[in-house]
């Protein structure tokens, strides 16, 4: 069992779903190099686990992470703040290259190093109460664990200026509206339980073929459109002689339900 002193707590679950909790909630969740550092010992044992589904949420009412710890943040020179920021972007990269889905459950505030923890996931759900926003502009600073790059990308160009540089935050519906966020629930519980019921819908797919997908999407998305379609033509064919891909297509033509192997390619 986890300790309540752990900054992450990560817990499997029967379904094979690993639930990873930013566990600091009398700082609204901060990010200091600590947090994010056991966020990668977490990250880096779940890519060795059979793990086939993650949701990354935040303890308590009030926040899923209200940004980076400003205190610690102020003794940093340039070589700690670059320090700083590669491993915040580190550990983005490692939800990105999970070959599971990783959904980010947003409760109360996501603002700078939150929101941008949050768009390293696949997609995000969040409930009522939830704040996004990039504030760093407020401190003279930048976002630095891959707000500029990511949040273009998922609300576009335009929109995601005019949030960095105002520094502006969204409620949960104005982020939906953009396209920030996929669902929006009522309450914490609502929301846990909604993206459970996600992947475990996602359990009757192949999980095994949804880490290539995530593959090629990630990928793909800075590449020009001729290589892209390249990338994806080599990871579909690439399917074709692992487990989940014969017994797929073979219960498809048998008429019956699939029986999945997920995280074993052979």
């Amino acid at each position: 069992m986890n300790t309540n002193d752990e900054l992450i707590l990560s817990e499997i679950d029967e379904h094979k779903i690993c639930t990873i909790t930013f566990n600091n909630p009398k700082s609204l969740n901060a990010l200091s190099v600590e947090v994010l550092g056991e966020l990668k010992r977490a990250l880096l044992r779940i890519s060795e686990q059979d793990v086939l589904g993650v949701i990354l949420t935040g303890a308590g009412e009030k926040a899923f992470v209200a940004g980076a710890d400003i205190k610690e943040m102020l003794t940093m020179g340039n070589e700690d703040a670059s320090r700083f920021s590669l491993l915040g972007q580190e550990v983005t990269l490692l939800m990105e290259s999970l070959s599971c889905p990783v959904i980010a459950c947003v409760n109360g505030f996501a603002l700078g190093g939150g929101l941008e923890m949050a768009l390293g996931a696949d997609f995000i759900y969040c409930s009522k109460n939830a704040v996004f926003g990039l504030p760093e502009v407020k401190l003279g600073l930048i976002p630095g664990f891959g707000g500029t790059q990511r949040l273009a990308r998922v609300v576009g160009r335009n929109i995601a200026r005019e949030m960095i540089y105002t520094g502006k935050n969204l409620n949960s519906e104005e982020a939906k509206s953009i396209g920030l966020v996929n669902q929006v629930f009522e309450t914490k519980e609502e929301l846990i339980n909604g993206a459970t019921k996600v992947l475990l819908k996602m359990q009757k797919n192949s999980i095994f073929a949804i880490g290539r997908a995530k593959q090629a999407t990630v990928g793909g998305v800075d590449l020009e459109l001729s290589k892209g379609l390249k990338l994806e033509s080599d990871v579909f064919a690439g399917l074709f002689d692992s487990y989940d891909a014969k017994e797929g297509t073979a219960a498809f033509a048998d008429k019956r339900p699939a029986a999945f192997q997920h995280m074993k390619g052979e």
